[in-house]
C-alpha cells in the first residue's frame, strides 16, 4: 500500500481480484450478463405488478417495491466491480467513494426494514385473513414502504458520516467498492470507536429486524400448523417459502461480513461474500418470487395475451 504525506486524500483505489487476465475477462462477462439479467428480471416484475390486476394484492406491492429497491442496490457496487474486473485497480474519488458508502448501506438497510414488512405482511394475511384487506390497505401500503426507505437513508447517515471524517493516510481500499472496513483500514488513527459505533447501528437495525422477522414466522408457523386441511397448510408455506429463502440469502452472507470478526476469515473472503449479497441475491429475487408461482404464471399469460390481442388491432 502506498502512503501519503498528509491526512487527507483525494481519491482512493479499488482493489481488482487477484487472478489472470483471462479469468478477469471471463468474470467481467459473467457479472456483466448477471447485471443485465438482474435489471431485466426486476423490471419485469415492476411491470407484471403495475399492468396485471391480478397481482394489485399487498404481497406483490412489497415485492415490486424490492424489485424497485434492487435495482439500485445492484448499480450501486457492480458498475465499479466491472471495471475493475476490465481495467484492474482502478481510482475513485474521494466524494463518489463516501457516496457510493453511504448508498449502499442505506440501500442495505431499507432492505433490512422492508423484508420486516413484508413479514408483516404474510402475518396478517394468514394468522388475520378477515381483517388484511382493512389492516393493509393503500395508504398504509405506501406508508410502510416509504417508512423503509425513510429509515435505511436516515440509519446508514451515522456511519458514513463518521467515516467520511476519518483521517486517511492509505489509499488503496482492499474490496471492489467502498466499504466500512476496508476503508476504516486505511485510516492514520485507531478507528476502534468508530467500529463500535458502526457494529452498534447496523447491529440494531439488522438483529432488531431479523428477530421480528423470526417472531412473525412464529407466529405464521402456529397458524398454519392449525387448519385440517393439509391443502391450507400447504398454500401457507408456498406463500412464505420465497420470502424465507431471500431473507435467509440476505441476512446469512450480510451477518458473516458486518457481524463476525473480520480477523476470523482469509483475506480476500470478503469480496467473495459480497458478491453473494451484493450481486446473487438481487439476480435471484425475481427467480426466486417467480418459480413456480402460479399467480405470477397465469399474470404473464394474461399480460402477453393483452399484447397480442393489441397488436392484432393494427
Amino acid at each position: 500500500m502506498d502512503h501519503v504525506n498528509h491526512t487527507w486524500t483525494q481519491a482512493f483505489i479499488l482493489a481488482s481480484f487477484t487472478t489472470s487476465e483471462t479469468l478477469r475477462t471471463l468474470a467481467f462477462l459473467v457479472t456483466l450478463c448477471v447485471y443485465l439479467l438482474t435489471i431485466a428480471g426486476n423490471l419485469f416484475i415492476i411491470f407484471l405488478v403495475k399492468t396485471d390486476n391480478g397481482l394489485s394484492t399487498p404481497m406483490y406491492f412489497f415485492i415490486s417495491v424490492l424489485s424497485f429497491l434492487e435495482l439500485w442496490y445492484i448499480s450501486t457496487t457492480v458498475p465499479t466491480l466491472l471495471h475493475t474486473l476490465l481495467h484492474g485497480s482502478s481510482p475513485i474519488s474521494s466524494a463518489m467513494c463516501f457516496t457510493q458508502l453511504y448508498v449502499f448501506h442505506s440501500l442495505g438497510m431499507t432492505e433490512c426494514y422492508l423484508l420486516s414488512v413484508m413479514a408483516l405482511d404474510r402475518y396478517l394475511a394468514i394468522c388475520c385473513p378477515l381483517h388484511y384487506y382493512a389492516l393493509m390497505s393503500r395508504q398504509v401500503q405506501q406508508w410502510l414502504a416509504g417508512a423503509t426507505w425513510l429509515a435505511g437513508f436516515s440509519g446508514a447517515v451515522v456511519p458514513a458520516t463518521l467515516t467520511a471524517t476519518l483521517p486517511y493516510c492509505l489509499k488503496e481500499v482492499a474490496h471492489y467498492f467502498c466499504d466500512l472496513a476496508p476503508l476504516m483500514q486505511l485510516a492514520c488513527v485507531d478507528p476502534g470507536w468508530h467500529a463500535q459505533v458502526h457494529g452498534a447501528v447496523i447491529g440494531v437495525a439488522t438483529g432488531c429486524n431479523f428477530v421480528l422477522i423470526l417472531v412473525l414466522y412464529g407466529g405464521i408457523l402456529r397458524a398454519v400448523l392449525k387448519p385440517p386441511s393439509a391443502a391450507s397448510r400447504a398454500k401457507a408455506f408456498s406463500t412464505c417459502s420465497s420470502h424465507m429463502t431471500v431473507v435467509t440469502l440476505f441476512y446469512a452472507s450480510a451477518f458473516t461480513v458486518y457481524v463476525s470478526s473480520p480477523g476470523s476469515r482469509p483475506e480476500g473472503t470478503d469480496k467473495l461474500i459480497a458478491l453473494v449479497y451484493a450481486l446473487l441475491t438481487p439476480f435471484l429475487n425475481p427467480i426466486i418470487y417467480t418459480l413456480r408461482n402460479k399467480e405470477v404464471k397465469d399474470a404473464v399469460r394474461r399480460v402477453t395475451d393483452k399484447i397480442r390481442t393489441f397488436q392484432r388491432g393494427f
